[in-house]
């Protein structure tokens, strides 16, 4: 029997798995297979995510589709309905399709979510055929390599992971000597990459894509349709292609990565994006390639077009970070996202959905959320993350908040960045220390303090900066469980130094917050 008169497999290809060299895709033969894609309830509406998000992955994915299909490739595509119930859930409508299809089994690459592989390994007894798991081979490091590279190390620190993957990619490494080295002698420039703002600074505009009419009729659906999800349909300016979203990166390499090492670290008001790549989502969703996208800047570097601190932090964003915590998230397993080791029980306020809060910088990094599904790590590590750390709001209420709300936020790469990196939540598994911070921070990396209705340099009097009080009370009241971290020590030696009053003062001001916080008060903290 020919192979067009086997019984045909069935390819699932999922939102976030929108590219050509896909695991499945490379197992699957065009005479023969199905491509399954759907848009679906359960994958849509699990948290209440940004309607830019399911624009952009909506429409990614029926022009995806149309890729699919221009190259020979037979696609079965549920789309949401304009009208009535959306298909409930992938087996809903993979269960229809073995139905209509009689295939001989399912093809899926594994997804990126604990919770959506364990309702996969229960397929095969409810659909009555085999479903073949396939890895993700996008990824540079399996989850075979991450755990031998984790056994036995008492921390698990993405620096020394982050130089395997050096050594394993040869990203900006030389070889002089024989023996290869990081280029300029260092593997990490962080240090150069936290410069505060300056006066005059004009970052490059991202590339903005017009609406085609696919896209047009997605905005339109999720106008209509998710009425009630978080954030601002309009404008809507993403790459939905692979085609743009190659341009976006190419734009972002000329005009950004320059200076991008430099300002990585600081916070702009009225500058959403400043020089940052805004290409996290395409990465995520599968329109760029991370190891294509690195070669190409290290070109820059090469070229002399971009200087080595820019090029190495963007990098290592990729190849180190992304990597790490996608190793870390599958060796923690599905109840990661559930831990809470400083045990923070506070409700998540109702400002983070609104943004009407009169503290400046969480003003500023929820009201371009809203507006962008966007913000930079810094935004989301040391205001929201942190505000979220020193007034001890429940964790995983704040890792749904992160999942809702980004464009690029996917379960794999959203929890640790939230529970281990943002709150602690894993108590150091994932970071050396809490990244708590004072006033004194925001004010140093970004303007927003400047006509802020709190006045940062006030630590404990009425009108000043919340963070301030919140800061100490974060690190007393968690004293029996961060004390004995060493990065903490001359921390809490220096509170020790402070006197009866003071102490007492801060504590009051804390306890006053709270109680407007608990009060659902978002002004006048």
């Amino acid at each position: 029997m020919s192979k067009s008169h086997k019984a045909p497999r069935l390819i699932l290809l999922l939102g976030d798995q929108l590219s050509p060299t896909l695991s499945s895709l490379k197992a699957a033969d065009k005479t023969r297979d199905i491509i399954i894609m759907a848009e679906v309830g359960a994958e849509a509406c699990y948290v209440n995510h940004h309607k830019k998000k399911i624009i952009f992955v909506f429409s990614a994915m029926r022009h995806f589709a149309a890729e699919l299909e221009e190259q020979g490739w037979r696609v079965a595509y549920t789309p949401w309905p304009q009208q009535g119930a959306p298909a409930a859930s992938l087996y809903a409508v993979l269960k229809q399709a073995v139905k209509t299809y009689q295939p001989e089994r399912v093809i899926v690459t594994e997804p990126g979510e604990w919770r959506l592989l364990e309702e996969m390994k229960g397929w095969p007894a409810a659909l009555g055929i085999g479903v073949d798991i396939l890895d993700d081979d996008r990824f540079l490091c399996s989850h075979e390599e991450f755990n031998a590279w984790a056994e036995g190390r008492k921390t698990l620190r993405m620096e020394y992971f982050y130089r395997e993957m050096r050594k394993k990619t040869q990203l900006l490494m030389e070889d002089e000597s024989g023996t290869p080295q990081p280029a300029g002698g260092q593997w990490n420039y962080d240090q150069e990459n936290r410069k505060p703002p300056k006066e005059g600074l004009t970052p490059p505009a991202p590339p903005r894509f017009t609406p085609d009419p696919i896209t047009q009729e997605v905005i339109n659906l999720v106008e209509d349709r998710f009425g009630d999800h978080f954030g601002e349909a309009a404008p809507f300016w993403f790459a939905v292609t692979r085609k743009d979203a190659q341009k976006a990166a190419q734009a972002f390499i000329k005009n950004a990565l320059p200076l991008f090492g430099d300002y990585q670290d600081a916070m702009v008001k009225g500058e959403a994006f400043l020089f940052h790549s805004l290409l996290s989502h395409y990465i995520n969703a599968g329109l760029l390639e991370p190891l294509t996208l690195c070669r190409q800047a290290e070109q820059a570097y090469r070229d002399g077009a971009a200087p080595l601190n820019a090029v190495e932090g963007f990098i290592r964003q990729i190849i180190g970070w992304r990597e790490y915590v996608r190793g870390l998230y599958w060796r923690e397993g599905p109840d990661y996202a559930r831990e809470n080791f400083l045990n923070a029980a506070r409700p998540l306020p109702e400002f983070y959905w609104t943004g009407e809060t009169d503290m400046a910088c969480l003003n500023a990094a929820i009201g371009q959320t809203r507006i962008e599904a966007y913000a930079h790590h810094i935004q989301r590590l040391m205001v929201t993350g942190n505000f979220a750390l020193l007034a001890g709001i429940d964790p995983f209420a704040v890792h749904e908040w992160y999942l809702a709300v980004y464009a690029d936020a996917y379960e794999w790469v959203e929890a640790p960045n939230v529970i281990g990196m943002a709150l602690f939540a894993d108590g150091g598994r994932l970071a050396s220390k809490p990244y708590a911070a004072s006033g004194a921070y925001i004010d140093r990396m970004s303007n927003y303090c400047s006509d802020c209705a709190y006045n940062v340099r006030k630590k404990t009097e009425i009108g000043s900066c919340p963070f301030n009080a919140l800061y100490w009370d974060f690190l007393i009241r968690n004293e029996n469980r961060l004390k004995g971290n060493p990065r903490l020590g001359r921390i809490y030696s220096n509170w020790a130094r402070l006197d009866a009053d003071k102490k007492r003062a801060y504590r009051q001001r804390a306890k006053e917050i709270f109680a407007r916080l608990d009060a659902g008060q978002a002004h006048n903290l």
